[in-house]
């Protein structure tokens, strides 16, 4: 066997597992009211299942307290009794295809909104405010600390009584328990606080009190940080010597370890490491804590290839992989390693997409797999169509069009996709160029193998107009011709005049760079700081403008710390709250007039370049070219995207010269990368 490590099985007390890949907790945001798991987060885990996972752990940061909210967030509630049935139900679902299945119990402490729900007084070991969530706490009391410790324990019989294979005990991230810990937010002078022994107590009673509601054979698991790389923290030696002390109790039968505190947002930034940090960060942190014990060692954080994990079990660095967002990307990873299929594994990039989601209060969704946690309505497998063969005419290689082209040729149709440029990938290939953000193209080069492995007939270098499009004989017309960079918004902006210049001609080298760059952000996606970034890095002296209220202002939690990172190491200026009014030419030099959003006063700024980044307009024309030569000239974009048989006509013989009309992505309004694959997805799954 290629990978013998990944697939030895492995047993955490009683608990056997078929191996050693682990979907770890995470936060969901798929919870029901009142915190209950409902159908969407069943299947999302039993996709897990069906694709070979070994153990899932599910319901990140699950709290056991009604005083550590959870509805704002969507997150499992462990506190009600009503938990038993909704897990027993899912427990059920992953042991029908062999896979293990345990759940995380946390009290947040201090991490988290008092205003979220119930208006709690969120308590922590001192009372001190937590900066990212903005989390006001007061000094826990005594009988507050007993009572909480009998939370964890009627939360872990829960689990129990619902047949789940074990629980894991949160003591990462800056929860309760490692608040106690951390020499950060404990400054007790009573028996929780002061020596390391004392701020031990809180989490070591945690334990007993859990083992003993469950008895000596369930399994139960401690997710711990190695490092929580603040200077008035705990640094690694600190964290093996309280992972040996914990281990020493004989109350845990496994740590999880990462790398990172969380309680700031430049170390949030590095527990869901991004595509700018290196693979497995953080894996010497887990090894470092692996040699003083004896128990074994999950470590997830970044670990996304067979090969990868393969190296980490084989060297002894750790003994469980956590290949979380890998999942998300695609489910079914375990079983294409386990067959020899790796080339098809839709291997994740870490953007982050997900996770930065979550930090939004949003739902977590895959950028590259639409299908993720949508399993009642989109399928990960696409089945062939039980109707005629079509003929189906992609037109546009951007990631709409790929996603289409695909699942159209999975349906078992003909299909021909033409691109104008002479590569693939569209927007995403620019996005690609910017500094640490290349593993983007990772998409591209996914969707490139797979359209070729399929028999996608495919046309680059060919800009197809409606005459090349009905030459073809098509039944199915799917435009995806994206957008083009939306200078135009504003005519003061000079760009047509050579005032100006659009950020994704700098991208795709079209432009000289000049020394003194005003980069002008109207949207404050990625694309805005990442050209900033990029001119910058090549020598530039930049000034970044946005209107928001901060730069990257739309770019997620884990995502636009590493951004500041970069800018500010740069010397890249922030100006948020202007709008960039109108450009003119004085002497050789670029003038930008600047209009404060809340004053109206205006300032100028002479530079040397203006480049926008303003998102996209759609490229239509070739829609509304064919639009009245079509069956479906009567359906919007709208109906035909989101009714429940968007092809009604599809099961009947179409006729000669006789076709339907889609289109999707940008080239119908500005989305993001999720956005134009679900766009395709939903349509083309029922061709």
């Amino acid at each position: 066997m290629r990978y013998p490590n990944l697939f030895k099985p492995l047993t955490l007390n009683q608990l056997t597992l078929r191996n050693r890949i682990v979907s770890t907790a995470h936060a969901e945001v798929y919870a029901e009211p009142g915190g209950l798991p409902g159908e969407r987060y069943l299947r999302y885990y039993e996709e897990k299942a069906k694709g070979g996972v070994g153990l899932a752990i599910c319901g990140g940061s699950s709290p056991v307290s009604l005083d550590s909210p959870q509805g704002w967030w969507k997150s499992v509630n462990l506190a009600t009794d009503q938990i038993i049935d909704p897990l027993a139900r899912l427990t059920e679902a992953m042991h029908r295809h062999g896979a293990k299945i345990m759940i995380q119990a946390t009290h947040m402490g201090r991490r988290s909104a008092f205003h979220g729900e119930h208006w709690p007084h969120l308590v922590s070991p001192s009372g001190v405010r937590e900066p990212v969530h903005r989390g006001n706490a007061k000094s826990i009391e005594v009988e507050e600390i007993r009572r909480i410790i009998s939370d964890f324990a009627a939360a872990a019989k829960r689990v129990q009584q619902a047949g789940m294979d074990g629980i894991e005990i949160s003591a990462a991230h800056q929860h309760l328990i490692d608040q106690f810990w951390s020499p950060r937010t404990n400054f007790r002078h009573d028996e929780w606080g002061g020596s390391l022994r004392n701020r031990l107590r809180f989490g070591t009673e945690v334990l007993h009190a859990v083992r003993e509601a469950v008895g000596p054979d369930f399994c139960i698991g401690l997710r711990m940080c190695g490092d929580e790389f603040h200077e008035d923290g705990l640094d690694h030696a600190q964290l093996k010597e309280i992972a040996q002390a914990m281990a020493e109790t004989g109350l845990v039968d496994y740590l999880g370890v990462i790398g990172s505190g969380a309680d700031t947002h430049n170390t949030l930034a590095n527990c869901m490491p991004p595509m700018a940090l290196p693979p497995e960060p953080f894996v010497h942190l887990a090894a470092g804590i692996k040699s003083v014990v004896k128990l074994p060692v999950m470590h997830a954080q970044s670990i996304r290839d067979a090969s990868q994990a393969e190296r980490l079990l084989a060297s002894g660095m750790v003994d469980l992989v956590g290949m979380t967002r890998a999942q998300m990307a695609d489910p079914h990873l375990v079983i294409k390693i386990r067959d020899g299929r790796e080339d098809e594994i839709k291997q994740c990039v870490g953007a982050n997409y997900c996770i930065d989601r979550q930090y939004n209060g949003l739902d977590v969704l895959c950028v590259q797999n639409a299908a993720t946690s949508r399993e009642a309505t989109m399928p990960h497998v696409i089945a062939r169509s039980g109707g005629p063969k079509r003929k189906v005419v992609v037109v546009g290689a951007g990631p709409a069009g790929l996603e289409a082209a695909r699942v159209a040729r999975l349906r078992g149709h003909d299909v021909v996709l033409f691109e104008k440029a002479q590569t693939v990938g569209g927007q995403i290939m620019l996005a690609a160029k910017a500094p640490q953000r290349e593993q983007m193209a990772g998409i591209v080069r996914w969707f490139e193998m797979e359209t070729k492995r399929l028999g996608v007939v495919r046309h680059l270098g060919v800009e197809a107009n409606a005459a090349t499009i009905l030459a073809q004989k098509p039944d199915i017309v799917v435009l995806a011709t994206g957008g083009s960079s939306f200078t135009q918004q504003v005519p003061g902006w000079g760009v047509e005049q050579g005032l100006a210049v659009s950020a994704w001609d700098v991208l795709a080298g079209n432009v000289e760079l000049q020394p003194n760059v005003l980069v002008y952000d109207g949207v404050s996606t990625h694309a805005g700081a990442g050209v900033a970034d990029y001119i910058a890095s090549r020598g530039s002296q930049v000034e970044i403008v946005t209107p928001d209220v901060k730069v990257a202002d739309d770019v997620g939690g884990t995502t636009f710390p590493i951004f500041y990172r970069r800018l500010y190491a740069l010397g890249v200026i922030h100006t948020p709250n202007y709008w960039l009014d109108r450009v003119y030419e004085e002497g050789g030099k670029k003038i930008a007039v600047l209009r404060n959003e809340y004053t109206e006063e205006q300032e100028e700024r002479v530079v040397d370049q203006v480049v926008i980044e303003n998102g996209s307009t759609p490229n239509d024309a070739l829609y509304w070219a064919l639009k009245p030569e079509a069956l479906n000239h009567g359906q919007t974009d709208v109906q035909a995207l989101f009714a429940a048989q968007p092809q009604p006509a599809l099961a009947e013989p179409l006729g000669a010269g006789r076709f339907l009309l889609f289109r999707v992505g940008d080239c119908i309004s500005m989305h993001n990368i999720h956005g134009a694959i679900y766009d395709a997805l939903r349509l083309c799954k029922d061709f």
